[in-house]
């Protein structure tokens, strides 16, 4: 069960989910790429292949256990936010309470459909996420909620 799924209070309802986006996995492909590229150049550059995969394994576990632990959810009372597993990050903060949910994209980013968001509540509590799937949407479900 889902670290949303767990947290729901009585009456209350998953209105929008998103995650993270698969954008933070561009630096393991990259990696493993490379790995290629040496395998493929020559047995003298080998050892650097091996190299570059050990480090597209590694980076690329680390980037997979972000992903499968983070959750982003707008419910009809609360936004919902966890990120991590051993050292965990949550907002829950009630709908009324969001003064704004601020999107940073660049180019790229929208073109891709990510972005960075930035929720301040009342009271000047600011909580910055970066990598967030679906950014606009999740801004557009926490104004729908609040109404």
């Amino acid at each position: 069960m889902s670290y949303v799924d767990s947290n729901l209070l009585p009456g209350e309802q998953v209105t929008f989910r998103t995650h993270l986006s698969l954008v933070i996995f561009t630096v393991p492909v990259a990696l493993a790429i490379l790995a290629l590229v040496f395998y493929v150049i020559g047995p003298g550059t080998r050892m650097l292949g091996h190299l570059c995969l050990l480090g597209a394994l590694a980076v690329g576990a680390v980037k997979y256990f972000d992903y499968a632990t983070s959750e982003f959810a707008v419910t009809n009372k609360r936004i919902i936010i966890k990120v991590g597993f051993l050292k965990r990050r949550t907002l829950e903060m009630q709908v009324q309470k969001v003064e704004t949910v601020a999107v940073n994209q660049g180019i790229g980013a929208r073109i891709l459909g990510y972005g960075d968001i930035l929720v301040t509540g009342t009271g000047g509590t600011k909580e910055a996420f970066r990598h967030v799937s679906a950014p606009l949407k999740l801004r557009h479900a926490v104004q729908a909620a609040s109404v």
